[in-house]
């Protein structure tokens, strides 16, 4: 069985990562897809009188895509999961993505309008573009999210350029982590890729969003059943920042996957810190994964993980064993 890692910048062939993700036809030039995502979880925090146990439906997602003529096309992208603000404490359904996109003429080039996921960062923000069950945990500081505007993406043999001009490079929904952008002036996202070699991809983000600006380098190298990934991220914050007026932050990983088969093991370390204007410690943490993905049948993957967190300012530390089952389709 065939897997794909799905690169936010497009699908890249990697291994044995997400399950198989084939659109299905409903007619002609419509399609869908979509998964769901649920797991078992237990974390135990040194000096805590219990463990936290759950068990919970993490999202489903379903998809619809249409290809029309002249190089036009649309997705939708309905969600349904935990209110991610944190104002609610039941599910809700929300729109993830809703774009239309046009090819222009014989060109490599396209551009999009609506609301869509921003190219940076290494890690997916899907489940199924994921090497293990967890993410690194610095993406909700460092990553752009889904963003609003117009975005042009170039796609050339060896290399691809992107840039958008968005309302928001992180909150055009209220279950943003970053609080409303305020300002008038748009953000701006920009992107050039690298595929110098069969197997190799390296990037490079800028994002200026207001008065913080974060650069994003990330690279992965795939042999055979073998595939490697780095990444290093930084952002400065401006007035008004997480991090106060002037503070800063930035993170690492790297990881390493083995897919030989319908069988496949990740291990990742990963880093950040966060500090304010006068070098004070926010967050400084890091933390080990290391996973193990059976493939069930062709739409099935079953994710067994172990973690290990290291809170750098307290001392503390906190495990986390968890069992994730990802149906896809």
């Amino acid at each position: 069985m065939e897997f794909k890692k799905k690169i936010l910048a497009g699908a890249i062939a990697a291994g044995l990562a997400p399950a198989a993700y084939a659109e299905i036809e409903l007619g002609e030039g419509f399609s869908v897809s979509g998964f769901i995502d649920m797991s078992y979880k237990t974390v135990d925090i040194d000096g805590a009188l219990n463990t936290e146990d759950t068990f919970a439906i993490d999202q489903a997602e379903i998809d619809f895509m249409y290809s029309g003529a002249s190089g036009v096309s649309g997705q939708l992208d309905i969600e349904w999961g935990e209110d991610a603000s944190g104002a609610s404490s039941s599910d809700v359904t929300f729109v993830e993505q809703a774009f239309v996109s046009k090819a222009i003429g014989e060109s490599m080039f396209s551009v999009k309008a609506g609301r869509f996921l921003s190219y940076s960062g290494f890690e997916s923000e899907e489940p199924t573009g994921l090497y293990q069950y967890s993410t690194v945990g610095y993406e909700v500081y460092f990553y752009g999210w889904y963003q609003q505007g117009v975005s042009g993406y170039y796609d050339g043999d060896k290399v691809q350029f992107m840039a958008s001009v968005v309302n928001s490079a992180f909150d055009p929904l209220d279950g943003s982590f970053y609080p409303p952008d305020t300002s008038t002036d748009p953000d701006v996202e920009l992107g050039i890729g690298f595929t110098p070699t069969e197997g190799f991809t390296a990037k490079a983000f800028y994002i200026d969003e207001e008065e913080d600006e974060v650069m994003d380098f990330w690279a992965m190298y795939t042999t055979g059943d073998f595939t490697i990934g780095a990444e290093y991220i930084t952002r400065d914050y401006g007035v008004g920042g997480f991090a106060g007026d002037g503070g800063e932050g930035e993170g690492y990983l790297l990881m390493a996957n083995y897919a030989p088969g319908t069988f496949g093991f990740t291990v990742r370390y990963g880093a950040y810190e966060i500090t304010d204007s006068a070098s004070i410690g926010i967050i400084d943490t890091d933390s080990i994964t290391v996973a193990p993905i059976i493939s069930v049948g062709d739409n099935l993957l079953v994710i067994p993980e172990y973690r290990m967190d290291s809170d750098n300012l307290t001392g503390l530390d906190a495990t986390t064993i968890a069992v994730e089952f990802l149906f896809s389709f």
